[in-house]
C-alpha cells in the first residue's frame, strides 16, 4: 500500500508537502498540490482517516442531526431532498457525512456536545428543531459549528438557510386575490415553526396590500400534518362557509383539506380554491393537481453543507442564504364564482 512518503519521492517534494497538499492547506502552490494529487491517484493512495483525524484533530465529517423524524414526514420527503443535497456537497468537499435524530426524551440525557462528540463530527446542520427546542439554546452557546435550518440565528459559529417564506406566502395569496377572492382561509403548521410566523405574515401582507381585512378566526394551526390539515379544514369550512378559497402552509395540509372539502360536496376548484406551499411530488398527482409555492429542498441542503464546511475552513464571508421560491399554477385553484 502507497504511503505519502512514497508519493513525496515520485513527486520529488517533501513529505511535509504532501502531507500539507492532501490536507487542504492554502500554502501549498496550486500546481505542485494537483500534481502530488495526480500522483497519489496514479499510486492508489488512500489516506489513514483514523491517523489524519489524531494528527489534525479534525474528522472531516458533518453531521446532519434531525430532531422529531417521523414516519408521518415520509410523504414530503423534506428531510430526505435536504440530506441528498448535503451529500453531495459534502462528497464534492471530501467530506463524509452522518445522519443522527433526537427527540425531547433523548435530550434529557445527553447535551448537544455530548452528542456531537459522541459522533465525532466537526460540524453540524440542525433540521427539524422547533424555536422553542431547548437543544436551540445550546446550539447557540456551543463552539461547534453549525447550520440551521430555516431558524434565522448567525453568530460566528452559527450560520442558517432558509427560503423567502414570506414572500412565497404572499405569492400564493397575490394568486388567489388576482383569481377574486376575497374570503381567504389558511391553515398553518404551529406557532413553534420560523417557517409559520414568516408564510402568516406574507398572508396578512397580500390581505393588506389588496385592501382585505384580515380576519384571525380564518387562520388555524394545522401542524404540518395531513389528518390535522383534513380536521382543520373541515372545522373552518363548517364556521365560515363564506370562506371560497384556502392557503395551506404547507402541500401535505393542502391535501388534507382538499379531502375534507369533497367530504363536505365541495367541489375543487369550482367551489373552493386551495393552493399549498413546498411543491412536494404528490402535488403533481393529486386530483384536482395542486397550485403550490415551490421551493427547493435539495439546494436548502447543498447550500447549508456549502455554509458549514466554508465555516470549517475558516473561510470569510456571510453565514446565511435565504433562497428563492416561484409559484405553480395548477388545477386546484380557479376564479371565484362572485365575479
Amino acid at each position: 500500500m502507497a504511503t505519502i512518503k512514497d508519493i513525496a519521492k515520485h513527486a520529488g517534494v517533501s513529505v511535509t508537502t504532501v502531507s500539507r497538499a492532501l490536507n487542504g492547506y492554502s500554502d501549498v502552490n496550486e500546481k505542485t498540490r494537483e500534481k502530488i494529487k495526480a500522483v497519489a491517484r496514479e499510486l492508489q493512495y488512500s489516506p489513514n482517516l483514523l491517523a489524519r483525524s489524531l494528527v489534525m484533530k479534525k474528522t472531516k465529517t458533518i453531521g446532519l442531526l434531525v430532531s422529531g423524524m417521523r414516519i408521518e414526514g415520509s410523504k414530503d420527503n423534506f428531510t430526505y431532498e435536504v440530506l441528498c443535497g448535503i451529500n453531495d456537497c459534502a462528497g464534492e468537499r471530501g467530506y463524509d457525512l452522518i445522519l443522527f435524530s433526537t427527540n425531547s426524551e433523548q435530550q434529557q440525557q445527553k447535551t448537544y456536545n455530548q452528542l456531537c462528540q459522541e459522533r465525532k463530527v466537526d460540524g453540524v446542520i440542525l433540521q427539524g428543531i422547533k424555536t422553542d427546542d431547548p437543544y436551540l439554546k445550546e446550539v447557540v452557546e456551543s463552539d461547534i459549528p453549525c447550520v440551521l435550518v430555516d431558524i434565522p440565528i448567525e453568530s460566528e459559529s452559527v450560520g442558517y438557510v432558509t427560503t423567502n417564506n414570506k414572500q412565497g406566502a404572499k405569492m400564493a395569496v397575490d394568486h388567489l386575490i388576482e383569481l377574486g377572492h376575497r374570503q381567504i382561509g389558511m391553515i398553518n403548521g404551529h406557532e413553534q415553526a420560523f417557517v409559520s410566523k414568516q408564510r402568516l405574515q406574507g398572508y396578512q401582507e397580500a390581505l393588506d396590500q389588496a385592501k382585505i381585512g384580515y380576519q384571525e378566526q380564518y387562520v388555524v394551526n394545522g401542524s404540518f400534518l395531513e389528518s390535522e390539515g383534513e380536521v382543520q379544514a373541515e372545522k373552518l369550512l363548517h364556521a365560515h362557509p363564506e370562506i371560497t378559497a384556502v392557503f395551506c402552509a404547507s402541500d401535505l395540509m393542502a391535501l388534507g383539506a382538499m379531502k375534507a372539502a369533497r367530504r363536505m360536496g365541495k367541489r375543487i376548484p369550482e367551489d373552493l380554491s386551495v393552493a399549498g406551499f413546498d411543491n412536494i411530488m404528490l402535488a403533481s398527482y393529486s386530483s384536482p393537481t395542486l397550485t403550490t409555492i415551490a421551493q427547493d429542498r435539495y439546494q436548502i441542503g447543498f447550500e447549508s453543507a456549502i455554509l458549514l464546511i466554508d465555516m470549517l475552513e475558516g473561510k470569510e464571508g456571510t453565514h446565511k442564504k435565504v433562497l428563492k421560491t416561484s409559484l405553480v399554477k395548477r388545477e386546484s385553484t380557479s376564479k371565484t364564482k362572485n365575479i
